[in-house]
C-alpha cells in the first residue's frame, strides 16, 4: 500500500494508526471496527468491537454473550482520536457495511464484502466517494455477471415443484448466513413447507427478530417422521452435502445456490442435481461500478481474482495496486457455524 499514514496492512489487519483501531482484524486487537459477521470478518477475542447495528444480532451469535460490543447506525459519524469513521451500506448481507474513514481531509472506504444487485433481506449498496477505495474481487472476472434473481427465484421454484410431484424432498445447500436467508426470501413460499439445518435456523431467527421478512420455517431436528419431509425445501448449509445427515430425508434431490455454479464443472465438483448461479458478491459490471461511483484515485484489490482485476483497471485509466489480506470471500469463510451442525 502507498504509505499514506492513515490504513496500513499488518499481521493482525487493516489497521488505523491515528484512530488506534483495527477493521476485521483476523489476530486479537483492543479495538475492532467489523464490516459483517461472516467468519473470515469477524473473529473472537478482541477487546472492544464496533458494528452496524443492523447486524448487532448476528455478530452477538458469532462472538458470543461476553463480547463488548457497540453499534453505530448507517451513515451516523463516530470520532475515534480524533478520526471520524461512519458506516454505510454494502448490500452483501444483513448488517453488512462499507466503513468510512476520514481525517484531515484524507478518505478512504474499506468496503469489506459487497454487491450491488437488488437483496429483500439486506439495505441497498450505498455508493461512497473517498481518496482510496478497497474492494474484494471475488467474482472481479469479465465472465462472471449474473442474471436478475427473479430468473434464479424462478429456476428454484420450478426444481422443488417437479421434485414435489415426485415425492422427493428438495435440498439447497446455501451458505448459513445470508445466502439462506435470501434464498428462503425469494423463493414461493406457497409452493409447501421450508424446513431448515440447525446452522441456518437460529441465524434466521435473528434476521426475523431485525424485521426481514422470512418465511415460516421448522427445524430439521424437531421432525421425527421423515414422511413429513416429502415435497418440502430444506436449507442446510454446504457442510451438510455428502454427510449422513441427509439419509433422514428418504428420497430427495440437491441444489446448491453459489455465484461458483457459473463456473463448468462446479456442479459436478459439489456432486449435488442442480446449480443455482446466486451470489452475495458483485459480478463483474458491478465491481466497475461500484468502483468507478468512489472516484477513488487508488483502488486496492483484495481477496479473490486480484491481479487480474488490478491489471484491467490500470489498463483502463485507474491506478490500482494489489492488497493480500486473509479474507477470503464467497468460500468457507461465509460459513458461520452457529448451532448443533448435525441440523
Amino acid at each position: 500500500m502507498r504509505k499514506s499514514g492513515l490504513i496500513t496492512l499488518t499481521d493482525r489487519g487493516l489497521y488505523c494508526s491515528q484512530g488506534d483501531f483495527y477493521i476485521d482484524p483476523w489476530k486479537p486487537v483492543e479495538k475492532a471496527v467489523l464490516t459483517h459477521a461472516h467468519a473470515d470478518h469477524t473473529y473472537r477475542g478482541n477487546q472492544d468491537y464496533l458494528v452496524p447495528a443492523e447486524g448487532e444480532r448476528l455478530s452477538r451469535i458469532r462472538l458470543g454473550d461476553e463480547a463488548k460490543i457497540s453499534t453505530l447506525k448507517y451513515d451516523e459519524a463516530s470520532i475515534i482520536n480524533g478520526v471520524q469513521l461512519s458506516f454505510h451500506p454494502a448490500g452483501h448481507v444483513l448488517g453488512s457495511a462499507q466503513v468510512r474513514v476520514e481525517y484531515k481531509g484524507e478518505i478512504w472506504v474499506i468496503s469489506g464484502d459487497y454487491k450491488l444487485m437488488p437483496d429483500a433481506t439486506c439495505t441497498p449498496f450505498e455508493p461512497v466517494k473517498c481518496h482510496h477505495f478497497i474492494t474484494e474481487a471475488t467474482f472481479g472476472l469479465p465472465i462472471y455477471r449474473w442474471q436478475p434473481t427473479e430468473f434464479i427465484f424462478a429456476e428454484i421454484n420450478s426444481w422443488w415443484r417437479r421434485n414435489q410431484e415426485k415425492g422427493k424432498a428438495s435440498v439447497i445447500f446455501a451458505y448459513s448466513l445470508g445466502k439462506s436467508q435470501r434464498v428462503m426470501s425469494g423463493i414461493d413460499r406457497s409452493i409447501g413447507p421450508i424446513f431448515t439445518h440447525g446452522a441456518v435456523e437460529k441465524l434466521t431467527d435473528a434476521y426475523r427478530e431485525s424485521g426481514v421478512d422470512m418465511p415460516e420455517t421448522q427445524y430439521v431436528g424437531s421432525v421425527q417422521n421423515k414422511k413429513e419431509f416429502a415435497g418440502s425445501l430444506i436449507v442446510a448449509p454446504p457442510s451438510a452435502a455428502g454427510s449422513t445427515w441427509l439419509k433422514r430425508f428418504g428420497s430427495h434431490s440437491t441444489g446448491f445456490a453459489s455465484g461458483w455454479m457459473m463456473v463448468r464443472g462446479a456442479r459436478r465438483q459439489r456432486a449435488v442435481d442442480r446449480g443455482f448461479v446466486l451470489s452475495d458478491h458483485a459480478d463483474w459490471p458491478e465491481l466497475l461500478a461500484a468502483i468507478k461511483s468512489t472516484e477513488a484515485e487508488t483502488v486496492y484489490v483484495t481477496h479473490g481474482f486480484i491481479e487480474e482485476l488490478v491489471r484491467w483497471l490500470n489498463e483502463n485509466g485507474q491506478y490500482a495496486v494489489p492488497l493480500k489480506t486473509q479474507f477470503v470471500g464467497d468460500d468457507a469463510g461465509e460459513e458461520i457455524i452457529a448451532v448443533d451442525e448435525h441440523g
